[in-house]
């Protein structure tokens, strides 16, 4: 007990002391000591020094005080799942040799090149294009030279109409010879005939020129479409045929899944590989359909971390409630949807939270994390910070209320805005604890150990 004596206060347990002063005769360790000099009779000091070393090696949190309707709260456990659009599926719109450009995992920006495809269908299509193109600019001087045909058909059919009815007015007057007028006819009808045939001919070639035309529309609406579909705008390199066919991502997001292995064959329309996005996220939780008198679409709700791990009780997220199309008869339960407002840095697909529905009525109430409440024996206690000493913190009795599982009522001794000791609290309470050893002391990582060195 004198090694304790010569190195701590004699009154009172004050950790920053103990933490941070100098060594014992062991360094780092110093002792706590539960009374005044010579006796261990007083119970130990409820005011605790707790400066920045205190603070760091005793992972040392604090949580504010707030108002809650804590007997209006509804909780009840969930998981986060992708939201429907948050996956996209990538396949290959050619046949091909699949080039992949991106990893499993990978992190990819809108217009990222993907995959490129080395497919002779893609070299085809533009061979096709490059004919259908090539008859198509060959068919217009051919029919302007069948139309300028035509038109001098039709004026020799004019001339030679006119020449028949000025030798059938000179036969009626008693001049020219038959054999003119014999002659005359026949050469009209075979110019008909020619004339006829020529027109026939155009028609043919404008259905030819029609037929090429719809081809080449049909062949560049596919390269359009084909295009359009990898994503990489028209202009993209990965588009022209001696470069293979490239498709890029439609927007960002993670790769979640290959479908094929680098240089393996793929067949029109099967999946190559998929995107999701990390942030299309909602919570879906289950409730009891005995608790549907109380709930309705709307409502605000919030979504809490897991307790007892890394994450601050404050990385909460909001968002109204969404009532489930369906219940369950079997289970007798009802799906519960919120789509936060704006995500947590630890939301994740899968990841286990809770969810806090607050119902219609009640009153708002005092309330701290159910964590910051330690156990003196049988008495609930908190550690107050002295709001105008924020390096100490005080013990209070913890006058408790109603609890929610997360949060409970604290009826008495702060005020809105006061912070309680959340992690390290239990460690605060073994120094202070009318139960604890007299001798103890603490250790610089945070430990605390009964009785000297």
């Amino acid at each position: 007990m004198t090694r304790a004596m010569n190195c701590s206060p004699r009154r009172g347990l004050l950790v920053a002391l103990l933490l941070a002063a100098p060594a014992c005769d062991r360094a780092h360790d110093h002792p706590v000591d539960g009374g005044a000099t010579g006796g261990g009779d007083e119970a130990p000091s409820r005011r605790i020094a707790i400066p920045a070393t205190v603070q760091a090696n005793l992972g040392m949190t604090f949580a504010k005080v707030e108002s809650r309707k804590v007997e209006r709260t509804l909780r009840v456990p969930g998981r986060f799942e992708r939201l429907p659009t948050a996956r996209r599926e990538y396949r290959a719109p050619l046949s091909g040799r699949i080039e992949l450009l991106v990893a499993e995992y990978q992190r990819v920006a809108a217009g990222t090149p993907l995959y490129r495809i080395d497919s002779s269908d893609w070299r085809e299509l533009h061979e096709r294009i490059g004919s259908a193109r090539a008859r198509a600019a060959s068919m217009v001087p051919l029919r302007e030279a069948h139309r300028v045909h035509e038109q001098s058909l039709g004026d020799k059919v004019a001339l030679w109409k006119e020449r028949l009815v000025q030798l059938e007015e000179l036969r009626r007057a008693g001049g020219g010879s038959a054999a003119q007028l014999t002659e005359a006819r026949a050469t009209l009808n075979q110019t008909q005939a020619e004339l006829a045939d020529q027109m026939e001919k155009d028609a043919q070639l404008g259905a030819e020129q029609a037929e090429v035309d719809a081809q080449l529309r049909a062949l560049e609406s596919r390269h359009a479409t084909l295009v359009r579909a990898s994503h990489c705008g028209g202009d993209h390199p990965g588009t022209e045929p001696g470069e293979g066919f490239a498709v890029c991502a439609v927007a960002d997001g993670v790769v979640e899944l290959l479908g094929v292995t680098p240089g393996g064959l793929v067949a029109e329309n099967d999946l190559v590989l998929t995107l999701v996005r990390p942030d299309e996220l909602r919570f879906r939780a289950r409730g009891l359909q005995a608790d549907l008198g109380q709930l309705r679409d709307g409502l605000p709700a919030v979504i809490a971390p897991p307790q007892g791990g890394s994450i601050a009780l404050d990385e909460t997220m909001s968002g109204t409630l969404e009532l489930g199309l369906a219940a369950d008869a079997d289970e007798r339960t009802i799906d519960l949807l919120v789509q936060p407002a704006q995500l947590a840095r630890w939301a994740r697909a899968g990841i286990a939270a809770h969810l806090e529905v607050t119902l219609e009525g009640g009153t708002p109430e005092l309330a701290i994390p159910l964590s910051a409440v330690a156990r003196d024996g049988a008495m609930p206690v908190i550690f107050r910070r002295d709001p105008a000493a924020p390096d100490f913190a005080i013990k209070l009795d913890a006058d408790l209320g109603l609890s929610d599982g997360r949060f409970i009522q604290i009826l008495s001794g702060v005020k809105e805005g006061d912070e309680v000791v959340l992690a390290g609290n239990y460690q605060l309470m073994l120094a202070t604890s009318g139960a604890a050893a007299k001798g103890g002391h603490f250790h610089p990582d945070g430990t605390f150990h009964e009785g000297e060195h």
